[in-house]
């Protein structure tokens, strides 16, 4: 079931949400919004990316690290 969502947004801000979404070529500023939900869910936190550089160090200082000439010898 749809439902609406109402939003208490500056007016310049809006002005910016309805010129961007059609110069991404969204139909609606709703597409736009759903879009950019979707995109919301595949970013991580700063406290995940902090926690995975925490880890990432302790891995280098452990020498647990690959030594590579390129990338494609790591895939």
């Amino acid at each position: 079931m749809r439902q609406v969502l109402s939003l208490s947004l500056p007016e310049q801000i809006t002005k910016e949400i309805k010129i961007s979404s059609k110069q991404r070529g969204f139909s609606s500023v709703s597409g736009y919004v759903k879009y950019l939900f979707e995109l919301d869910k595949n970013l991580i936190s700063e406290k995940e990316l902090l926690s995975s550089v925490k880890e990432a160090r302790r891995e280098y200082k452990n020498g647990k690290t690959v030594k590579a000439k390129s990338i494609a010898d790591l895939l």
